[in-house]
């Protein structure tokens, strides 16, 4: 009987522990996150702590308004084309939990570059038979979102995301 109980009360303290360490979670940005424009994609890289022990998904947004090229088919030369509607970009980062040290991790996420516009005209080219091209963004604002798995079943549905702004764009509820 004795036995028992010390087993019950050994089992009781590592789950109050567990309990108390998925709670303690209280993540936060560490340093400064760096934003790179790379053209037509912007990457962010940074470091954040305070991190559970689930699997962390990174998702960056950034707006920004496209400039078109226009290239001529027969000949292959590239002109400028216009400015283009605003558009928002993403890109996400999948990060094992087993890489997340003492609640640590770094990460380097990149968005994908917009698509091109389908009328050439439209976009600023001589006519229709023309290839549209992005050949630049200006991005003017970009949001880091962080969710974590943390009950490890597969969904990146943090209560609520940790959040780094400058701008309008706002995190979805889960990833």
């Amino acid at each position: 009987m004795r036995r028992v109980l010390l087993v019950l009360a050994a089992f009781l303290v590592m789950a109050g522990l567990s309990a108390t360490a998925a709670l303690a979670a209280s993540p936060h940005f560490k340093g400064t996150t760096t934003f790179t424009d790379n053209g037509n994609t912007l990457s962010a890289t940074g470091s954040i702590t305070g991190l559970g022990n689930g699997d962390v998904r990174i998702l960056l947004l950034a707006s920004g308004t496209p400039t078109a090229g226009c290239v001529n088919p027969g000949t292959g030369e590239h002109r400028p084309g216009g400015q283009q509607p605003a558009v928002v970009v993403s890109g996400t980062q999948d990060i094992t939990g087993d890489a997340v040290k003492n609640g640590n991790l770094s990460f380097n996420v990149t968005t994908s570059p917009p698509t091109a516009p389908t009328s050439a005209k439209a976009a600023g080219c001589p006519n229709n038979n023309w290839t549209v091209v992005i050949d630049d963004v200006s991005f003017t604002s970009q949001t880091i979102c962080v969710y974590q798995d943390s009950i490890n079943d597969g969904a990146f549905n943090s209560p609520s995301p940790l959040v780094l702004s400058s701008g309008p764009l706002t995190c979805p509820a889960t990833a």
